[in-house]
């Protein structure tokens, strides 16, 4: 039998959303002044106007990092 992966998940947080994988934040999207969302994961951070848009940023950001090796490893 094989298990599969887990796959990362988003959970509603105060005033934002968090992408978890099992206990690990991956990372956050933010409510910030007027409407505008921030972002921050895998070390990189944003804003943007939709929720959708951030979220994919975020999303965008864990896969980038999960492929491409750490420099200073």
């Amino acid at each position: 039998m094989s298990r599969k992966k887990p796959k990362p998940f988003w959970e509603r947080a105060y005033k934002g959303h968090v992408l978890w994988l099992g206990r690990q934040k991956l990372g956050k999207v933010t409510l910030a002044a007027q409407g505008r969302y921030t972002w921050e994961a895998a070390g990189k951070a944003g804003a943007g106007d939709d929720l959708e848009k951030a979220k994919k940023a975020v999303e965008l950001a864990v896969a980038m990092a999960d492929k491409q090796p750490d420099l200073f490893d």
